[in-house]
């Protein structure tokens, strides 16, 4: 297919400032966005494939809405009109309840609900909820974050990551971590099982019967796991654990160990065991990042398909059930796959990125 020349962009004050105030504005919609985008770039000289790389479209889109800019101006950039009924609510009434959702709360909540906003708009429930989900709004829900403040957290990340996308040859791979307080619990009431028609039920109160703390390496490439419970974890608990690893594993292999920061694995006593076995390398991860650790996996899995739902009236009940688990496991391993690259903190920037460009177009 042939290119022409890309048509040149000159834009005027109140164009640019137009354009300026769309792009900026992307939680009001990600199609008024990205054309105003595209046509501030063009502005800027740059080519429609840079254009492209950069807003991450095709070449074909950039072209498509410089040319409609050329022809129309700020006309070009809306959409063409559609089939069906007309609308009844206009462009700004719409802008006008996605701001008040995005920039302003009621006065007796903390967000809004489709009937609160409706009865501010002056619009129908209904109506608002058709807005809220052409606009992807969930102001009912609410997330938890939390980004790493290691200043290694590149370095160990790429560490980490390279050694399961490519282990070394004639090396082992283990992902060790402690699952610790598990707490072996007895509900009040006996547990009604599930029937057609009805989930099963559990009382939300509980009776506690101890707790015991789950040491736990995974091998990556078999993801066969060793586990071995323990009333505490300190750090003679821990030696005593990588004392078993070391003698479940052949001594002629180079052994790459992957942990977290927790102050047990830091001590003196931990430090010269390591010292002492050149062959074991210790590789930690970034601190608020135990995510990278695979064992990390293996936890939930555990907890999701046995701890959570189950009943037990003792420890000796409880880390029995674990190693039920475990042994499981062992006799039908299957590999966790890793996919990601090392280039995971780039997603880190653009988090940080996005949330700082929509911190900044709210002031």
């Amino acid at each position: 297919m042939a290119w022409g020349s890309a048509v040149r962009i000159e834009l005027s004050e109140a164009e640019q400032g137009e354009l300026k105030a769309r792009s900026r504005r992307r939680k009001i919609a990600r199609a008024d966005a990205v054309p105003a985008e595209i046509i501030l770039l063009a502005a800027d000289g740059l080519t429609n494939v840079a254009i492209a790389e950069r807003i991450g479209v095709t070449r074909l889109t950039v072209a498509t809405w410089r040319r409609r800019f050329a022809e129309l101006r700020l006309d070009g950039l809306l959409d063409d009109p559609r089939p069906g009924a007309p609308r009844k609510i206009g462009d700004d009434k719409v802008a006008e309840v996605v701001i008040t959702t995005l920039e302003a709360a009621p006065v007796d909540a903390t967000h809004w609900s489709t009937r609160s906003l409706a009865r501010a708009s002056g619009l129908s429930s209904a109506t608002v909820h058709r807005i809220w989900r052409a606009f992807s709004l969930q102001p009912h829900r609410s997330e938890t974050f939390k980004l790493s403040s290691d200043p290694q957290f590149v370095d160990k990340v790429r560490d980490i990551v390279g050694i399961h996308l490519a282990p070394p040859a004639r090396a082992l791979v283990l992902c060790v971590d402690e699952k610790t307080q598990i707490q072996a619990l007895d509900r009040t009431q006996p547990v009604l099982p599930m029937r057609p028609g009805q989930v099963e039920r559990r009382t939300h109160d509980y009776e506690r019967h101890g707790t015991s703390s789950l040491f736990a390496a995974l091998d990556v490439k078999a993801r066969s796991v060793i586990g071995r419970c323990l009333p505490r974890h300190r750090a003679a608990e821990f030696r005593q654990f990588l004392d078993e690893i070391e003698r479940n594993f052949p001594a002629d292999l180079d052994v790459h160990v992957v942990m977290d920061n927790a102050f047990s694995h830091m001590t003196k006593l931990i430090r010269d065991w390591f010292a002492k076995r050149p062959s074991w390398h210790a590789h930690f991860t970034p601190t608020s990042a135990s995510w990278v650790n695979q064992v990390e996996r293996f936890f939930a899995l555990l907890t999701d398909q046995q701890i959570r739902r189950t009943t037990h009236r003792s420890t000796e009940e409880l880390e029995a059930a674990i190693h039920a688990y475990i042994n499981a496991r062992k006799a039908d391993p299957k590999p966790f796959r890793w996919t990601k690259s090392a280039d995971i903190h780039a997603a880190v920037e653009r988090f940080c990125r996005r949330t700082q460009n929509a911190l900044s177009s709210s002031k």
